[in-house]
């Protein structure tokens, strides 16, 4: 196998490649949605930056010269806390003012253990909400430079490290940072292959000290040229899968970073047997080819202490392979899982309970009780990548039936995971193919229900939900803010470059337009007055049709809109269109809105309904109709709950 390029060196050369003084190329870097947020924003601070889709991965290419900000712009991170910690650094040290802000997952996420010392060091750093969390503003410097800094953390953590070391190096202030432990030392290697003075041992396996002195040096970074190696994260959950299937794997090309390769010595304790072959290192890096073989039966295991910031990424893994191990297994130390993408501790607490797995949750840990037999039941991802991942491996095992809410939110770390596990699964899902690539299409008439029923459909099976319409909306309102919403040949012209994308969200798909995501302004009064004309301009459905036919071919997803099972799926596995009298739909439209409303009410949105219906229908460009091979359900009578089911067994039947 061969892995993704490792997340966190590329979150790395996202951004330092675009602070050099002279050209920089990188290939391989990882496409999930969180490097992608880190390249978004050095663009958006006016760094020369290209990036373009390769094989394997991104591949950046910056011009050189650093960033070129006219305004303090508004930064969206995303759901990547690298990013966001990373670019406080960044911004601190070169006294440009903006606001860091991410989706509500990351705005839930403690920020002050790196904004602390950046402040200690001179920085104006303010919250703009809620104290320790996003969104934080940076101003600018109006005189001066930062104090010198010696910070000393009490827990090892390679993000902090980093926007310390950003921040001194971009300010030429000196800087030193102790860790208890050791921590992902990326970011050093980096800035010293492109010609910074620092002072660190890249390998050492426990705690130690690095500092940055900026005399005698000029203060220009240099190029960078390299590829990324593989993410060993990403290999880790291969590895579990085949340890779990009883099968050897090879993968080839990974970071063997000394901070990054803790699990396999985990795996060794657990009785696997690892053989580790080096490669060449371009880029400061180490890689290695690992190839790991199954042990006859996995045996439990206990860690913490130095290894846990080692090994923190791989814990939901671990904690999987304990289930299928002989004996009790113990975490310990890890209290830092609690503040990632979600409560990982708790999560993972919780979810193997509901399955039968004798679980003790501590406050920093775990204690797991392995046993046999056939696991069933839900998994809640909370939207975090790493479990959705951990739980797949489970399933993939064969002796697993899981019903995984929110498969897409892999995408943050690994695309196309799903498809990569598939030679690990040993089938317990007979008939199922890949889980990517199923598509269910509900089409109907305004207001016949589409999105509340696609969206309740999509929970109970484990699909995406994609509501299309968030793609109009989304490009209207950017033609809005950038000023060009009554103008349709400028429309027409720049849309096909247009940067849109459908990222993961907790709740299906959020929508991202030109490097930002509007959320709530996708329902203003102004978006919803244009939208329409908008989405009838043949180059905004060419855009938005693609967009919407890559998440069908990546993901399994229920899709609705006007035009689903004819335009955008016309060989979707499953087609519902939905009808209801017009008199029904305008009472479920007035009791939406949440506000008193009289028979006359009624009428009148009756009136407004049929008006639509009419021009739905008469569109020359995809109009509103039942393709050939729908089954058309109308729920005139009919309360959501059972319209749902009435789709789960179909889905059911179609699938079998």
């Amino acid at each position: 196998m061969r892995v993704p390029g490792d997340k966190s060196i590329s979150h790395r050369a996202a951004l330092l490649a675009p602070l050099a003084s002279s050209a920089s190329v990188v290939r391989g870097l990882s496409d999930g949605v969180d490097v992608r947020a880190s390249v978004q924003a050095m663009q958006r601070l006016g760094a020369a930056v290209e990036c373009e889709e390769d094989e394997p991965g991104l591949t950046i290419r910056c011009a050189g010269g650093g960033l070129n900000v006219a305004s303090a712009p508004r930064l969206d991170c995303g759901n990547s806390g690298t990013t966001a910690r990373l670019l406080a650094g960044i911004l601190a040290g070169s006294g440009i003012p903006a606001v860091l802000d991410g989706d509500p997952s990351l705005r839930s996420r403690p920020m002050r253990r790196a904004i602390y010392p950046l402040q200690a060091m001179g920085a104006r750093i303010e919250y703009d909400g809620e104290p320790d969390r996003l969104p934080v503003r940076l101003r600018g410097r109006a005189t001066g430079t930062l104090r010198t800094l010696r910070h000393r953390g009490r827990v090892a953590s390679a993000q902090v490290k980093s926007a310390v070391l950003l921040a001194g190096v971009l300010a030429r202030v000196r800087v030193e940072v102790s860790e208890p432990a050791l921590s992902r030392d990326h970011t050093e290697r980096m800035l010293a292959e492109m010609g910074v003075p620092l002072t660190f041992d890249p390998g050492r396996t426990g705690a130690g000290d690095v500092s940055f002195d900026p005399a005698d040096w000029e203060g220009a970074l240099e190029g960078l040229r390299m590829t990324v190696p593989g993410d060993p994260s990403s290999a880790a959950f291969l590895i579990g899968a085949s340890l779990l299937g009883g099968r050897t794997v090879r993968v080839e090309a990974v970071a063997a970073n000394p901070g990054r390769t803790g699990f396999l010595s985990v795996l060794e304790e657990m009785g696997a047997g690892v053989d580790r072959d080096p490669a060449p290192a371009p880029g400061g890096e180490p890689r290695e080819t690992w190839t790991v073989h199954p042990p006859d039966g996995l045996r439990a295991f206990s860690i913490g202490g130095d290894l846990i910031p080692r090994v923190i990424d791989e814990i939901p893994l671990l904690a999987i392979l304990a289930v299928r191990a002989r004996g009790r297994s113990e975490i310990r130390d890890a209290a830092e899982l609690r503040v990632k993408e979600s409560d990982r501790l708790a999560v993972l607490a919780r979810t193997l309970e509901k399955l039968g797995v004798v679980v003790e949750e501590t406050p920093d840990g775990l204690a797991i009780q392995g046993r046999a037999g056939r696991l069933s039941g839900d998994v809640e991802t909370r939207g975090d990548h790493r479990i959705a991942m951990a739980f797949g491996v489970l399933d993939a095992a064969g002796d697993a039936d899981l019903r995984i809410d929110d498969r897409t939110c892999a995408d943050v770390s690994y695309p196309d995971f799903w498809e990569a596990l598939e030679p690990f699964r040993r089938g317990s899902r007979r008939g199922r193919s890949s889980p990517a690539g199923r598509v269910i299409a509900v089409d109907g008439p305004a207001a016949s229900g589409k999105s509340s029923t696609a969206r309740s459909v999509a929970r109970r099976l484990g699909f995406v939900h994609v509501n299309s319409g968030l793609l109009y909306r989304a490009i209207t309102w950017w033609a809005l803010d950038t000023g060009i919403a009554a103008d349709e040949p400028s429309i027409e012209a720049a849309v096909p470059g247009l940067d849109l994308a459908l990222v993961p969200g907790r709740d299906g798909f959020d929508v991202s337009v030109a490097g930002a995501r509007p959320g709530t302004a996708l329902e203003s009064s102004e978006v919803t007055a244009r939208v329409s004309a908008v989405s009838t301009l043949p180059a905004v459905r060419e855009v938005v049709l693609e967009r919407l036919r890559r998440a069908g071919r990546h993901h399994e997803i229920v899709c609705d809109g006007r035009d689903i099972g004819t335009a955008v799926f016309p060989d979707a596995d499953l087609k519902i269109f939905l009808v209801a009298e017009a008199g029904e739909r305008a009472r479920r439209r007035l009791r939406q809105r949440a506000v008193y409303f009289t028979e006359g009410d009624v009428e009148r949105e009756t009136r407004r309904l049929e008006a639509r219906d009419r021009l739905d229908r008469s569109r020359p460009l995809s109009p509103l109709r039942r393709a050939p091979d729908a089954i058309e359900i109308d729920t005139t009578a009919m309360p959501p709950h059972d319209v749902v089911d009435a789709i789960l067994d179909l889905a059911a039947a179609a699938f079998r």
